[in-house]
């Protein structure tokens, strides 16, 4: 369905379908970057590309790297040749912090100037946190008050050094990582807990000395990429609002297929078997380095409330917010800590949840690292989502599960940045009847 057509979301009679959900960003954007490093040719097919892998994609041309598209069953085929040289013009990374990141720990160790920028939302996201290290490993990167633009002065030999995080971010290894294939020696990131490991498991695939051990990765460089072509696998973080939906819902059985199956992506999968979901997943094959299979989810028992924090609230911080909806849904309150990292995404998420929790009727308190919800009475809600893909999908899905009443939010088209299909996919299990 068009946008500008968009009505207000409430709960149809029953959810029914398969979807077969966009390409999981944080693989893309690894397997663009890498493969760009590695001088191609190489395929990367992406299903329903979102405008931050389009990003990449732009970035990337403008470094000189031929990328050519070729549309093949709904999918996008990316043919990469040629490698990275200096750009005639800044780098506009749009809303995609992770193209920024990754982008900088690749040209660090590259003879390349360049100036990475985004829109609004990005220049408020912190980079000193990965400007830091790169620059200990002896690459020139200024930010601007700790802050986009970021400039990178990248250098062909870097320095091997251990690196401390000070959050658990898998876009920091990343970058990091990237930047230690230009450096002698072993390099280690040693994050404060585990993260996802889409970037050890492709560069190892593609030639690289890489391992985890633990929560620390260790890179021995320098090292030269091979080329590796792939089909990216669907986003489990876009299959958890279909997830927290289904099993609300009392009429609902929804099938997504060729989603991720890697074990540190499913950590939303095993909170809501643990609120109670019936959640089957069930392996296919692998694509390229990264494991495949469908997840399917049906109408089960009421839920039940869950309390996050620690270790746990690492590798769910993207899901959070729909997983928020889930526990507004359950019995009991449900509590969220340790997750401050979610006041610098592209919302503060904290403060855009809780207000959207209280807007629907639940009753909710929010707290400096997290929130406290549980059960209230369905509200019509308009829903402010500030430009957040996140927030916008979470509170259609309140509504389309019985959570809220009807909701309309602001700025529908932001889904768009990880999901260009997710309205169409919302009339498509509803039946039109959402």
């Amino acid at each position: 369905m068009s946008i500008a057509a968009l009505r207000p979301v409430r709960r149809p009679a029953r959810l029914r379908g398969e979807l077969h959900l966009p390409s999981d960003k944080s693989v893309a954007h690894r397997a663009l970057i890498a493969n760009a490093l590695a001088g191609g040719p190489a395929t990367v097919r992406v299903h329903e590309p979102g405008d931050d892998v389009r990003s990449t994609v732009h970035c990337l041309r403008e470094l000189g790297v031929e990328v050519a598209e070729r549309n093949a069953r709904g999918s996008v085929e990316l043919e990469l040749r040629g490698s990275p040289r200096q750009p005639a013009r800044e780098l506009d990374c749009g809303n995609s912090g992770t193209t920024m990141r990754l982008l900088a720990g690749a040209l660090a160790g590259l003879p390349i100037e360049a100036t990475l920028h985004g829109d609004a939302s990005l220049r408020r996201r912190p980079m000193e946190r990965v400007a830091k290290p790169l620059r200990e490993m002896g690459a020139g990167v200024e930010t601007t008050n700790g802050l986009p633009p970021l400039r990178i002065t990248g250098r062909e030999r870097l320095l091997a050094l251990e690196h401390r995080l000070p959050v658990a971010s898998a876009q920091l290894v990343a970058a990091i990582s990237l930047a230690a294939l230009a450096a002698e020696g072993e390099t280690q990131v040693v994050a404060p807990a585990a993260v996802r490991d889409h970037t050890e498991r492709l560069l190892a695939a593609m030639g690289a000395s890489i391992h985890r051990q633990g929560t620390t990765t260790v890179v021995r460089g320098p090292a030269t990429l091979h080329p590796l072509s792939l089909k990216v696998p669907g986003d489990s973080s876009g299959a958890t609002p279909w997830l927290v939906a289904a099993a609300i819902h009392p009429d609902a059985d929804l099938r997504l297929a060729d989603v991720g199956l890697n074990p540190s992506r499913l950590a939303a999968v095993e909170v809501l078997r643990e609120m109670g979901a019936e959640i089957r997943v069930r392996p296919s094959r692998k694509g390229g380095p990264e494991p495949m299979g469908e997840i399917r989810v049906r109408s089960g028992q009421r839920l039940r409330s869950v309390t996050l924090g620690g270790d746990r609230v690492a590798a769910l911080i993207d899901e959070l917010p729909a997983l928020a909806v889930a526990m507004a849904a359950a019995d009991g309150t449900s509590e969220v800590h340790d997750a401050g990292e979610l006041r610098v995404k592209e919302s503060d998420r904290i403060a855009a949840v809780t207000a959207g929790l209280a807007a629907i009727g639940a009753n909710v308190e929010a707290l400096p690292d997290g929130w406290r919800v549980s059960r209230g009475s369905p509200h019509d809600a308009a829903i402010t989502t500030y430009g957040d893909h996140r927030i916008a999908m979470a509170f259609a899905i309140a509504a389309l599960a019985g959570v809220a009443g009807e909701v309309a939010v602001d700025d529908p088209e932001c889904a768009s940045v990880s999901y260009p299909t997710f309205w169409d996919d919302v009339e498509r299990v509803s039946g039109g009847q959402a």
